[in-house]
């Protein structure tokens, strides 16, 4: 059945993009490198990265994790940036199950522990959504983390993700069903500073 609407995102908009690296102060948001595969492997070796992210990631797979992003990129499904300091990569964040039609994304992060607590990864989510609502066309970004993990709620918060409630039993994670705290920032929201 045909909608009655024009695609919010049209399609060929992402695949048309080369990936662009974005400035976030203190880190900057690259696309990921084969070079980068030791770096994800050790990320995914933190048990606070292995716990909310529910995966984990060898050697032998680490080439395959990267090489997915630029595939997922000419899809127009998923995005993922590297996010580096000094060109070394500390964390992850991206964009995830991108619809179309109704403009609407997730988003994912994580930081490795020897960067975490410098406000990198709401400075990079900040840098994200504004690039997603001016270049993409995205009309909301949403983010879903367990109830349990605070420091993903601060994240999301600090840049501007209003807090929308609660998805009960939404997340299988190792040690079972977690609720999830979702949050989600709209393109006609306006800057961050305006939302605290």
């Amino acid at each position: 059945m045909p909608r009655t609407t024009t695609d919010a995102v049209p399609h060929g908009r992402l695949s048309a993009l080369d990936q662009p690296v974005l400035d976030a102060g203190a880190c900057v948001l690259r696309p990921w490198r084969a070079s980068d595969a030791a770096a994800v492997v050790a990320a995914f070796d933190d048990p606070d990265i292995h716990r909310w992210h529910a995966c984990s990631v060898t050697a032998d797979e680490a080439p395959a994790w990267i090489a997915q992003w630029a595939v997922r990129w000419a899809e127009e499904t998923d995005t993922s940036w590297a996010l580096a300091m000094g060109d070394e990569p500390v964390g992850q964040i991206g964009l995830r199950g991108l619809n179309h039609a109704d403009g609407h994304t997730g988003v994912s992060y994580w930081v490795m522990p020897a960067a975490r607590r410098r406000g990198l990864a709401s400075a990079a989510l900040s840098v994200l959504a504004h690039w997603s609502f001016d270049v993409l066309g995205v009309h909301r970004i949403a983010i879903d983390h367990s109830t349990e993990n605070p420091a993903s709620c601060a994240v999301a918060t600090k840049a501007g993700f209003r807090s929308e409630g609660t998805k009960r039993g939404d997340a299988l994670h190792a040690d079972g069903w977690h609720d999830m705290h979702v949050h989600a920032r709209l393109a006609t929201d306006g800057p961050a500073e305006r939302l605290s």
